[in-house]
């Protein structure tokens, strides 16, 4: 297995650096969008609702992953309390939206990471991380040092700026964004970020930059890369087609994708018309048939069309 990026950082004092850069950002916080610009370290509260440390809601083993980061003895799961984004079809609400979890140091961060890791765990995946990425980073420092070693997983709703991006560049060995919306009006209503779609593109673009596309070792565990999320909704609402073609045409036609078909109504969406209701099977294989076209021979536990025949129709 190659080694994990953030081993080379720590020796060339890249992570420390990384680290006291992102500290410095929460005195007036603009780590994500939203731009709060609050004094977290004072224990100010932006739009994150998170202070000066992360909240944690849990952290175990996940066999519920892509099969990449599962392996046999699965994916090292963090579940970060609060979101940056709030989508109101949230399927984990409690957690993003209620923020339900407990408080924790540098020093506890780490040792969850290490035990993770300790229990087999092929990689330490942290689970909305856009407004952490200090605590992570503070935490990861100590953890190196206590012996981790697996590859880290940045598992996001793709809401990130590429200046923060940029503080784990040669840190992160593996992205995995989601890529919701494609209509700005359609992620202004369901997540109160118009600027989504842009956003969105621009940190998958600093994404791949970073680590390419998604390498797996000869267990076919994953080693570094792009892993995106795309799931599909009610209606289309996400812009299957569009997100597809961004993929195979701006990223690489390599991306490993995951067209995700278990979208249910959560949250808000149980009293909104268009969100109510599971998607068809039309609409998924739609979408599956989107990134066919689009050249995408990379899905997620998904037997992909001939795209021939799919333009033949």
């Amino acid at each position: 297995m190659a080694e994990a990026l953030y081993i080379g950082a720590h020796r060339s004092g890249q992570l420390a650096d990384a680290a006291e850069q992102a500290q410095a950002q929460l005195q007036a916080c603009r780590l994500c969008p939203r731009a709060c610009g609050v004094n977290r370290l004072e224990g100010d509260l932006g739009f994150c609702k998170t202070g000066a440390r992360a909240k944690v809601s849990s952290a175990n083993p996940h066999f519920g992953e892509e099969a990449p980061l599962v392996g046999r003895r699965g994916s090292g799961t963090i579940f970060f309390a609060h979101c940056n984004l709030l989508c109101s079809f949230c399927q984990n609400c409690d957690i993003s939206h209620g923020g339900g979890g407990r408080e924790v140091s540098a020093e506890e961060l780490a040792d969850l990471m290490v035990e993770l890791e300790r229990i087999g765990c092929h990689n330490i995946n942290f689970v909305t991380p856009s407004h952490v990425v200090p605590q992570i980073l503070a935490a990861l420092l100590l953890a190196v040092e206590r012996g981790l070693s697996v590859p880290l997983v940045y598992n996001t709703g793709g809401y990130d700026t590429v200046e923060t991006l940029c503080l784990l560049d040669g840190i992160v060995d593996i992205y995995m964004p989601d890529l919701k919306f494609m209509d700005g009006e359609v992620a202004a209503r369901l997540t109160g970020a118009p600027d989504y779609p842009e956003v969105v593109k621009a940190a998958i673009r600093e994404m791949h930059r970073q680590v390419g596309d998604l390498v797996l070792g000869e267990d076919q565990i994953a080693e570094r890369g792009l892993l995106v999320r795309h799931l599909v909704m009610p209606g289309d609402l996400n812009g299957a087609k569009a997100a597809m073609r961004f993929l195979a045409l701006e990223i690489s036609p390599h991306t490993y994708v995951n067209v995700m078909e278990q979208y249910r109504p959560f949250h808000e969406a149980l009293d909104d018309p268009a969100l109510r209701r599971r998607i068809t099977s039309d609409e998924f294989s739609g979408a599956v048939e989107a990134a066919a076209r689009e050249g995408l021979h990379r899905l997620d536990g998904i037997r992909i069309p001939d795209p021939k025949k799919l333009r033949a129709r």
